[in-house]
């Protein structure tokens, strides 16, 4: 074979890496401007992201443990008659914390038992006969008799996304389990929060036939009562104990 021959052949194979390049690097990356425009898309952060690692997106009950199906997915809803009332009292301040910060989160939840689901009607006559209000970010509040400008002493809300409770479809909602948080520090001692909010999970508990959970999703227990009040005795403590100062100079 010839010299020449060589390097035609040479200048043919370098001409196809070429175009090969050109195609493979030319390609418009479709994939990484679409993650690109759903980042710049992406939702604020709602009262389920925020509590994230305790309101699980589904839940049921069998006995006495908890089982979650990530397969579940939230009902879709028909439009309702909106009442007027219940849809400016969930964008009110009423409920809303004074102080955006906080130290502290103590969780319990109340599930349907095995099967079963909450229902929407059913959880607003519940927690009126339990001393809720509902109010900011759609959820219900217990609120300070005559002081309600101090904030929630705790909040109910739905484990499903966004976590609120629509009023303008309340008639067909359907939830596995609904959460009550206690926020610290809170308008009240920590302590006095809990043995506030326990009774009503409780109470709305026996009223829904539903079952209460602690924030491990486990049955809740006189063991684990004890134990979460002996934590918010000493977080009290901890608060009313002066500020550790610098001893002065001599």
């Amino acid at each position: 074979m010839s010299d020449t021959t060589l390097l035609r052949i040479g200048i043919v194979i370098a001409g196809a890496i070429l175009v090969a390049a050109i195609i493979f690097f030319g390609k418009p990356r479709k994939q990484e401007q679409g993650k690109r425009a759903s980042a710049r898309q992406a939702p604020r952060p709602s009262i389920a992201d925020a509590f994230a690692p305790r309101m699980e997106p589904t839940m049921g009950v069998v006995g006495d443990e908890q089982a979650v199906d990530d397969q579940d997915e939230p009902v879709t809803q028909p439009e309702l008659a909106l009442d007027a009332p219940a849809a400016s009292a969930a964008s009110s301040d009423l409920g809303k914390r004074n102080d955006e910060t906080f130290e502290k989160i103590v969780t319990l939840y109340l599930a349907a038992r095995a099967g079963a689901k909450l229902h929407g009607p059913d959880i607003v006559v519940a927690a009126e006969k339990a001393g809720l209000t509902y109010g900011h970010m759609g959820v219900f509040h217990r609120l300070i008799d005559n002081h309600p400008e101090r904030g929630p002493v705790f909040s109910v809300a739905n484990i499903m996304k966004p976590g609120s409770f629509d009023m303008a479809s309340i008639q067909a909602m359907e939830t596995p389990a609904i959460a009550f948080f206690l926020t610290l520090p809170a308008p009240v001692a920590a302590l006095d929060a809990w043995e506030t909010m326990l009774p009503t999970a409780q109470r709305m508990a026996e009223l829904l036939d539903g079952v209460v959970l602690d924030e491990s999703r486990n049955a809740l227990g006189r063991q684990r009562i004890a134990h979460i009040r002996d934590e918010l005795r000493a977080y009290d403590r901890q608060r009313e104990a002066p500020p550790l100062t610098k001893p002065g100079r001599w």
